[in-house]
């Protein structure tokens, strides 16, 4: 892993737009340092914009990402965020299989209705 990494860089790596990292950036989730109007973020940020994506693949808010990643700068950070995340993941995971009922039923009832028409 590199020291540092430009805007482009990291859009490169992690497959995303600059505007997206710049919007990241906005809300507090990165804070790469600045030499003239360039943008230089360390491999903390690599790792922190990592953390982003995954939790935004998992489903997360932005602001539920911004809780979690804050919680590490918090004396004892990481006990709170493990049981934060903790009960995060619970929470989506009990989403998601409510969802997973939901198109299950779904798709019974389009077999249903594609069973009548056909016979």
């Amino acid at each position: 892993m590199k020291n540092c990494y430009s805007i482009t860089e990291l859009a490169n790596i992690f497959d995303i737009t600059s505007r997206t990292i710049r919007h990241y950036e906005d809300i507090g989730l990165l804070s790469p340092e600045r030499v003239g109007t360039q943008r230089i973020f360390t491999n903390g940020d690599h790792v922190r914009l990592g953390l982003i994506l995954r939790g935004k693949r998992i489903g997360w808010s932005l602001n539920e990402i911004k809780e979690i990643i804050s919680m590490y700068e918090l004396p004892q950070g990481e006990d709170k965020q493990t049981s934060f995340l903790l009960n995060k993941v619970e929470e989506r995971r009990k989403l998601l299989k409510a969802r997973q009922k939901d198109i299950r039923n779904m798709l019974t009832e389009l077999e249903n209705i594609e069973h009548k028409l056909l016979n």
